[in-house]
């Protein structure tokens, strides 16, 4: 993943100087990129306002609105807020954080200390959880030999959970990285108790480009409501730098991907469009809201013709489920009972088992600690309705005949074995999958999809429980 390639089209910004090498020193950056301008905390809202400068994290919320909530909360506590840079990026969909990281971390922690010291702030915090990551982050430091805040990098657990923006404050605080609840914003209390600007990399990559070009020339791409520039991860492979508006399909033809059976825009807390709204969509916020998508992270994935639909969300929606903090039930016990309940409908449980799904998404929805149950029974919802012809042949017929490919990506886990089919014994009870649904999946006719599956370390006790359950004595360990 470190690998990852990148391109742009038109001229590159936030890549600028990578035409020629792979990675920006601190003198390559200062060459391409100038010397960073200072401003105060009002002057600098105001120039994110200018161009519209929104998370590229997932929620879009409004930098402005959250530099000033900032300033507002540190003058009633007469405190000195902590800058945050969010690098972690733990969906498997995205790299464009990581890109940048990797490739012109300077940039990064420009955007950063501009943010810091125009709020006079305590200290600079980026947490990641990649060793690629961090290492070039130290790296980087150690070129700059001082800065005049303190900057530090912090790495966390490798989980979904760990980027969530009160799961980071307090993983930094305490190295517990699990979302606070309760509905207190980072921006009065984050990292040490105390007002908190937390944002993505790719934000404070932007906010630097802004305030070196100034509002003007920054407008020049884009769109009058998005302008500037936008960084995807295309198909889980590919980074990219476009300016916001371009044809979302002719940006895929650019690739040689096709948009197939639909794309799933935002990663796997955003929607699916379906081909006739994907054909349409421009590379927006806006755009992408309005055909009932969401640009969330920047993760675009077109699904082939080849694969199998329901399966791909199915294979999602159980690392999502398995991606829970475990501390709150609506994630812990919910989203589990979402899956189960999914694979009945893919297994053609009819109208039940729709019934059912149903049910478990409105049980999760608007009771977790953060927002991973809702956006987890979004994603489901999403694949539903935009593959609903796909819906129709698993559930009261025999399924759609393909296979599952695999085609979004999951983590690489470590294997600690595999559970091994004996075909001579299988007679298809189907109960191995009811306990370890992560490692076997069924094909159409109701056998296992693969004679020999990994299992991960974490799973090797669900894995013997699979072999125990098996009434025909087909399974086993190796």
């Amino acid at each position: 993943m470190s690998g990852a390639p990148i391109a742009w089209l038109g001229r590159p910004v936030l890549f600028a100087g990578l035409e020629h090498t792979e990675q920006l020193d601190y003198r390559a950056h200062l060459v391409v990129h100038g010397q960073l301008p200072t401003m105060p905390a009002d002057e600098l809202a105001d120039l994110a306002e200018n161009v519209n400068l929104r998370g590229r994290g997932g929620a879009g919320f409004p930098f402005a609105r959250k530099l000033r909530a900032v300033v507002k909360s540190a003058a009633r506590r007469k405190g000195r807020p902590v800058v945050v840079v969010n690098g972690t990026e733990g969906e498997p969909s995205c790299l464009k954080d990581a890109a940048l990281l990797l490739r012109t971390p300077h940039l990064v922690l420009d955007g950063a200390l501009l943010a810091a010291e125009s709020l006079d702030a305590e200290q600079v915090v980026v947490g990641v959880t990649r060793v690629d990551t961090e290492q070039s982050l130290r790296r980087a430091l150690a070129e700059r030999r001082s800065t005049r805040l303190p900057v530090s990098v912090v790495r966390l657990p490798e989980r979904f959970v760990s980027g969530e923006g009160s799961a980071l404050a307090r993983g930094i605080t305490s190295g517990i990285a699990l979302p606070r609840g309760g509905g207190v914003r980072t921006s009065d209390s984050g990292v040490g108790g105390m007002p908190t600007l937390l944002s993505n990399a790719e934000t404070y990559a932007q906010l630097a480009v802004a305030a070196r070009l100034g509002a003007l020339p920054y407008r020049e791409v884009g769109t009058p409501a998005e302008p500037g520039t936008v960084l995807l991860t295309l198909a889980g492979t590919q980074v990219v730098e476009t300016p916001a508006g371009v044809p979302l399909r002719d940006l895929l033809a650019m690739f040689d991907l096709s948009i197939g059976q639909g794309v799933l825009v935002g990663g796997y807390h955003g929607k699916w469009l379906t081909p006739r709204a994907a054909e349409v969509a421009l590379v927006s916020r806006e755009s992408f809201q309005s055909l009932g998508g969401a640009l969330g992270a920047g993760a675009i994935l077109p699904l082939p013709e080849t694969t199998c639909p329901l399966g791909e969300a199915l294979r999602v929606a159980r690392w999502m489920a398995d991606e829970t903090a475990g501390q709150c039930g609506p994630c812990y016990l919910g989203l589990p009972a979402l899956v189960k309940a999914l694979e009945e409908v893919v297994r053609g449980g009819g109208r039940a088992a729709l019934d059912l799904v149903e049910s478990r998404m409105r049980a999760v929805t608007g009771r977790g600690a953060c927002s991973h149950p809702d956006a987890a029974s979004r994603f489901v919802a999403s694949a539903l309705e935009v593959f609903d012809e796909d819906l129709q042949l698993h559930s009261y017929q025999y399924g759609c005949g393909r296979p599952v490919q695999d085609v979004l990506p999951m983590p690489v886990a470590e294997s600690a074995g595999s559970i091994v089919v004996d075909w001579t014994l299988c007679e298809a009870h189907g109960l191995c999958t009811s306990v370890l649904p992560e490692v076997i999946s069924l094909g159409v006719d109701g056998f296992p999809a693969a004679g020999v599956m990994p299992v991960p370390p974490q799973l090797l006790q669900k894995a013997a429980r699979a072999v125990d359950r098996c009434p025909a004595l087909a399974l086993r360990i190796q």
